[in-house]
């Protein structure tokens, strides 16, 4: 058994990388789908249809869990998996499997609440709001699954998204480092426009964007808490993992990473990123 970790790049390694040094025992199955990557910018049940297929085949190298480490994917496929296609699936592989996705854990670390606990709302004015900005792919900020899900539980947090077009493929292609700051500078500088001033705190909602995290440090103001979502999704995956042992994790340190486009090294960002070059088998 395995944990399968799944994106459409090469973003989650981010989620990855960090999943592999808190659960250094663990065997992990990375697959990128930079056949069809980004996912951003396509219709809702392509990306549901990607999603599953993604899912089936970590399934078929023998995981038992896989984390969806793409905002994308987990804004527009991850419920309709688990209730549509899921349950069936279980009965045909005769054995336990899950999917979870990394919005979840985030909204509990943007919120300090657990998923299942809404707050009531109360009458009384509200004396200061909390303004946070989320800088995500188009298709995650059509969902608005941060806006909707954060307003359950905090009446003091006001969220504004900024849709970052192109930036995940630019990072997926190893663009210049000038140009990547030029693009992370344009939309802090347009979130800022039209929030009226600078968030408080932020959310890279796109695991492609945590690579170039000190990118965007430099253009927030100094002290803006950035909510990363490695961290976040790595506390809910080990206690997950406490409360299901059903779910193997596996035992062997095995690191398999799997790319449906074109197989061998990664782009220098990567390398960079990771801590070393990265090779990719085909899927």
């Amino acid at each position: 058994m395995a944990i399968g970790v799944f994106d459409s790049g090469i973003g989650g390694l981010s989620v990855h990388h960090a999943l592999v040094r808190a659960l250094p025992e663990a065997d992990f199955v990375y697959l990128a789908d930079q056949a069809h990557t980004p996912y951003g910018g396509r219709p809702g049940q392509e990306i549901v249809d990607l999603t599953r297929a993604g899912c089936e085949r970590l399934f078929a190298s023998g995981c038992s869990l896989v984390i969806l480490a793409c905002n994308t994917a987990s804004a527009v496929a991850l419920r309709r998996l688990q209730q549509t296609w899921l349950p069936d699936y279980r009965r045909q592989l005769r054995r336990p499997v899950n999917v979870l996705g990394i919005i979840v854990p985030t909204i509990e670390a943007a919120t300090g609440l657990p998923w299942t606990q809404e707050v009531d709302r109360p009458n009384d004015k509200v004396e200061h709001v909390d303004v946070l900005g989320i800088f995500s792919t188009p298709a995650t900020a059509a969902s608005r699954v941060y806006e909707i899900e954060i307003d359950k539980r905090s009446g003091d947090v006001a969220v504004f998204s900024e849709p970052c077009e192109s930036l995940a493929r630019d990072i997926e292609t190893g663009a210049p480092d000038e140009a990547l700051r030029a693009a992370v500078g344009r939309h802090v500088a347009g979130l800022t426009r039209r929030i009226g001033r600078p968030p408080d705190r932020a959310i890279l909602g796109c695991t492609h964007y945590e690579i170039i995290a000190e990118m965007f440090r430099e253009a927030l103001p100094p002290g803006a808490p950035l909510i990363h979502q490695p961290g976040a999704t790595v506390a809910a995956v080990q206690i997950y993992l406490g409360r299901h042992p059903e779910y193997d994790p596996g035992h062997g340190s095995a690191r398999r990473f799997l790319t449906t486009g074109r197989p061998g090294p990664q782009n220098g960002l990567v390398s960079r990123f990771w801590g070393e070059p990265l090779t990719f088998e085909a899927a």
